[in-house]
């Protein structure tokens, strides 16, 4: 298998029939960011499933307005157009539902099982493989469309010096190459698992979404964190809360995470 292979619409169809994927799969050799393709068509009326991958990006979109580092051939870069009936608040459940993809996808391929970083991060050993943007268009307190953009660092095995320390792809973790297509084609069959599963039933999916959220993360409960909101601080997570926000235990009381980014920290020896 060849480290650039392509992630052809006709290579991923026959894997994903029955998805809301068929048929709307667009393909670019090099785009500045998928999520800025797709939320323009979005705003021009793309139909629901309609998504947007490239084999790079020349400035992929990160959270908190970062840049995604997107090495040609060597990763998964895409963003689909959804439009769900929810409020932007709400939001928040379509980001841990594509983490929760993500991370299916990487153990049924691989069977290398990973971990969740609230609110959508996918790790290996505490370093990054995964990221997930959520963008929104809305009106009037609800949602006109929602792009979902996943970058996933899957047969890369060098990162710039910076990133070193806090990216790692699936390749070095599992010391194996991945077939793009066939993890593309397993996490767009999870994810549209998980999305006809809440559209179809919210209140229920809701509940499951958030147990096997928990279940995939060593973030959720117990885990000494910094968050990096209003100034910072440091506590224990409790949980999430009904609508999957995160709560932190802190010295000063019960804290609830909007949100900011959430990292372990190493507890002091006294």
């Amino acid at each position: 298998m060849s480290r650039i292979e392509h992630i052809s619409p006709e290579a991923l169809y026959p894997l994903i029939t029955n998805t809301i994927f068929l048929g709307r799969v667009h393909h670019y050799e090099s785009v500045d960011s998928t999520n800025s393709v797709a939320m323009k068509a979005g705003e021009a009326g793309a139909a629901e499933g309609t998504m947007f991958v490239a084999e790079e990006q020349t400035a992929g979109k990160g959270r908190g307005g970062h840049q995604w580092n997107s090495e040609k051939g060597a990763g998964i870069y895409c963003s689909i157009v959804l439009r769900p009936k929810l409020t932007p608040s709400e939001s928040l459940l379509l980001s841990m539902m594509a983490g929760i993809a993500v991370f299916d996808a990487v153990e049924r391929l691989t069977g290398a099982r990973a971990d969740l970083r609230w609110p959508n991060d996918v790790l290996f050993t505490d370093r990054k493989f995964c990221g997930i943007l959520t963008e929104l268009s809305t009106e009037a307190n609800r949602v006109n469309h929602v792009v979902i953009g996943i970058g996933i660092n899957v047969n890369r095995t060098e990162f710039p010096k910076e990133l070193e320390a806090v990216a790692t792809s699936i390749r070095t973790a599992t010391g194996r190459v991945t077939s793009r297509i066939e993890l593309l084609a397993a996490l767009l069959q999870s994810l549209d698992r998980l999305y006809k599963e809440f559209t179809s039933d919210p209140a229920q999916a809701r509940k499951k979404l958030f147990r096997e959220f928990s279940e995939r993360s060593s973030y959720v409960r117990a885990a000494r964190v910094h968050v990096d909101e209003e100034g910072g601080y440091d506590g224990i997570t409790m949980g999430l809360d009904e609508r999957g926000f995160l709560r932190v235990q802190t010295l000063n009381g019960m804290r609830t995470v909007i949100n900011g980014g959430v990292r372990k920290v190493v507890a002091r020896a006294r």
